[in-house]
């Protein structure tokens, strides 16, 4: 599997602690350790004296290498406690603040959550005070979830009209909720009545949602692991070859893939995998001029299909 930005950063998160309990550590015993090349060790290096502590610059790694060994330079001086600007305190407070307002949030939780911020408060002083002038809302997922989390608690069956983007249409279902998580976005896992089978809902495309008399009896299932992300293609899943051009790279960065070779332009070719090839027809939408996919051929006039469609309500000439 090609790395990704996530992946590198997920690295060098662990390469800092690994080398600041290593000091002049071997650069060949450090990449051995991490599974990766030399050459890959010395990039994540040349990056890391750009990262620091705070996003205004100062307090960065000290961190250099002579090719053999690595050393860094200043471990204590970033290990000292952080200690929040006016306009970090303000953005944590408003957030805390905002997150408190939730609704179906557990009362514990929420409870935590005010005393963690008056604590805060204290800490900021006049920051802090300046900071209760400046609010923030959410939109109606808010609701969204204080539904799903009522039915989960309350083991109940929830009605949707749901934004299938896929289909490009609105449907409606019964389904028995089983959690919420959040991946970028909040998302319920159900047992949708109408396929028979498990099904993930993006709490942001929930048009409607209704809780129901009857009780949840979703069937016993093993909880999927996340923390690859959401979208965890099989092997057995079909291959899909995209092409971008510079400005679609972002591409290798958010879906997950097998190879990303570069391109004479500057652009890549991708190969991913997915279980519904034909959701990829919105990625080749979305590129326009900066993409298109390559094969399986049969996908590849479907968006060649679909573009012609979209321009044509456009009376654009192709």
């Amino acid at each position: 599997m090609a790395t990704n930005a996530i992946d590198q950063t997920r690295r060098m998160l662990s390469l800092v602690t690994y080398l600041r309990e290593r000091p002049g550590a071997h650069v060949q015993d450090v990449a051995r350790a991490f599974g990766i090349t030399e050459d890959e060790l010395i990039s994540d290096l040349d990056v890391l004296p750009m990262c620091g502590t705070s996003f205004r610059g100062g307090d960065l790694l000290d961190i250099d290498t002579d090719g053999d060994r690595i050393w860094w330079h200043n471990p204590d001086d970033v290990a000292e406690p952080l200690r929040l600007a006016a306009d970090e305190a303000t953005a944590l407070l408003v957030a805390a603040r905002a997150v408190a307002t939730l609704p179906g949030l557990r009362e514990s939780d929420r409870q935590a959550l005010l005393r963690a911020t008056a604590k805060l408060e204290t800490a900021a002083g006049e920051v802090g005070a300046a900071s209760s002038r400046l609010s923030v809302t959410f939109e109606s997922e808010g609701g969204v979830f204080a539904d799903v989390d009522r039915a989960i608690s309350e083991r109940r069956r929830l009605w949707l009209r749901y934004y299938s983007p896929a289909r490009d249409e609105l449907t409606e279902r019964e389904v028995d909720p089983i959690r919420l998580f959040a991946v970028g976005h909040t998302y319920m896992e159900a047992w949708c009545r109408s396929s028979e089978d498990r099904r993930t809902f993006r709490l942001d495309r929930v048009a409607e949602i209704r809780l129901l008399d009857e009780p949840a009896a979703p069937p016993e299932l093993e909880l999927r692991d996340l923390s690859e992300g959401l979208v965890q293609p099989a092997a057995e899943d079909p291959e899909v070859v995209v092409e971008v051009g510079p400005g679609g790279r972002w591409v290798a960065e958010y879906y997950p893939h097998d190879s990303a070779q570069e391109l004479p332009d500057g652009g890549l070719r991708i190969a991913l995998r997915t279980p519904d090839p034909a959701s990829l027809r919105r990625l080749a939408l979305r590129l326009g001029g900066e993409g298109r996919i390559v094969s399986p051929p049969e996908l590849a006039r479907s968006a060649q299909q679909a573009a012609r469609a979209a321009l044509a309500a456009y009376d654009v000439q192709v």
